[in-house]
């Protein structure tokens, strides 16, 4: 049994905590949260060191195979409730569609005010997830990680940035902003523990290298 199930009973209290939390922050006019915090760089550490190193496989692979976007609260599913939860002065439609607002990129530090020009960024791809463990989940299970907005998997960047980064993981694509790769590492890390997937070799010598300097 994955990490991620064996915790799964003992973390209702907290998720339902968190969720009211969420639900709070949703509604309020103008208020926004930051992306959650990952473990700080020592946990990051010691997870990375028991992650399992494996040859990643792509085979099978569909993007369908995760399904995005679920509703989340309301009328708002996971995109438009991460660009609620990033942005600053945010203001929805009754459909929950952005129709102003202001948000910072982490990756590239440019700030935009028209939702267009923001992907959410899966911090963990899709296909490096189905290639690392996910290919052995069932739908739902995959539509839980697609959509999770506990962890700090999901994130409002620019549209290119994403768009760049593609599957990529932190041997081959880190932000180009410095100022946040240790905080990137540190959500890989955590992301990658709590459901219980792999890295390959490449990937776990550029975690060390990056963690090693936070």
């Amino acid at each position: 049994m994955s990490r991620f199930y064996a915790r799964r009973r003992l973390s209702i209290l907290s998720a339902l905590t968190g969720l009211i939390a969420s639900v709070a922050l949703f509604n309020s006019p103008s208020a926004s949260a930051a992306l959650p915090t990952p473990v700080s760089a020592a946990t990051a550490r010691s997870y990375l060191s028991q992650l399992t190193v494996a040859t990643e496989n792509r085979t099978g692979y569909s993007r369908d195979l995760f399904p995005t976007w679920i509703t989340i609260s309301g009328t708002c599913n996971t995109r438009e409730w991460i660009l609620k939860r990033d942005g600053t002065n945010v203001v929805t439609d009754s459909a929950c569609a952005a129709t102003s607002g202001s948000w910072y990129s982490p990756y590239d530090g440019a700030t935009w005010t028209a939702a267009s020009d923001l992907d959410i960024d899966h911090l963990v791809p899709l296909a490096e997830a189905w290639d690392s463990g996910a290919s052995r989940w069932t739908t739902a299970q995959r539509q839980s990680f697609a959509n999770d907005v506990t962890r700090p998997q999901l994130l409002a960047v620019t549209d290119n940035v994403n768009q760049a980064k593609g599957d990529q993981d932190p041997a081959t694509w880190m932000p180009s902003r410095t100022a946040y790769r240790c905080t990137y590492v540190r959500a890989w890390v955590q992301v990658k523990y709590y459901y219980d997937l792999s890295v390959d070799s490449a990937e776990k010598t550029a975690l060390t290298n990056y963690l090693a300097s936070c």
